[in-house]
């Protein structure tokens, strides 16, 4: 065999080998497996909350474009029963145009959709809960700990007390207030016996919305859009509240005490007025 022969069995072994030793790089940088949508039923999702809550939180990937019906309650914390198992850790819903709904069937009890307790941190992304009906505050969510929600919407939830969408849970000093954060999201018809028909922000509560809709919300008391009471902080930006309805007065938003910021908000043809009542009055809110 002469010696050109032996040079091209040689540079041949050698690509192998470099081939061989390559694999394991390129494996180490081939992205995971995209985590699994949670099939489009009940069972699932339920399953898929308690799972993100023993695993000390998680995402929860739902399948784009289901509606998840809930039939039953899954959990009571000691203020009402709960459509889902109850947020207790840092848990996010990646959604694609979904909605999680309690069932409209005339057997179906009552519940809420959703509540997060004191160390819990939802977020919604891409998600609309409705039809939530609370026997107590919050009909969509009661919130103990941070709500996050991002191009979604809470929608013909009901409560027999505060916050038909939500309801920002007073919290005593020193523990750490509610927080709600909305952006590009819509709260709509929604009602409460309580105040608050939209949202509740209650003692020491933070409420942030950007880009959102507070519309066609009913309060039997007052504040049917908004209710703002010894909370921390409202803050609205671009959110225009209008249409709402209050049995006792303030349609659209009403507040005593607390700090508020109104910005390119305008609050206009609630009835039967936008924010009479409130102490101190509420920024650049007209009768």
């Amino acid at each position: 065999m002469n010696n050109s022969h032996h040079h091209r069995i040689r540079h041949a072994l050698i690509a192998t080998l470099a081939g061989a030793l390559a694999v394991p790089a390129l494996w180490a940088i081939v992205p995971l497996t995209a985590q699994a949508a949670v099939a489009c039923n009940e069972a699932a999702l339920v399953a898929a909350v308690n799972a993100a809550n023993t695993a000390g939180g998680g995402s929860v990937v739902l399948t784009p474009g289901c509606t998840y019906t809930l039939t039953r309650s899954h959990a009571n914390a000691g203020h009402g029963p709960d459509g889902l198992p109850v947020i207790k850790t840092v848990i996010s819903f990646s959604g694609s145009n979904n909605v999680i709904a309690r069932s409209l069937a005339p057997a179906t009890p009552s519940f809420r959709i959703a509540e997060v307790s004191s160390k819990g941190n939802f977020t919604l992304n891409g998600v609309t809960l409705t039809n939530g009906l609370a026997v107590g505050s919050g009909g969509g969510i009661l919130n103990n700990g941070s709500v996050t929600m991002t191009g979604s919407g809470l929608t013909n939830n009901r409560a027999s007390g505060t916050g038909g969408g939500l309801s920002n849970t007073g919290v005593a000093s020193p523990a750490t207030g509610t927080t709600a954060t909305f952006t590009s999201s819509t709260v709509g018809g929604n009602t409460a016996t309580g105040r608050g028909g939209g949202v509740y922000n209650g003692l020491r509560g933070t409420l942030t919305t950007t880009s959102s809709f507070v519309t066609t919300n009913t309060s039997g008391n007052r504040g049917g859009g908004i209710a703002a009471i010894s909370s921390t902080a409202t803050t609205l930006t671009s959110t225009p509240v209008n249409a709402n309805v209050a049995l006792l007065g303030a349609g659209g938003v009403y507040r005593l005490s607390g700090v508020m910021t109104i910005t390119t908000s305008p609050i206009t043809g609630n009835v039967p007025n936008n924010c009479v009542g409130s102490s101190p009055a509420v920024p650049s809110c007209t009768a």
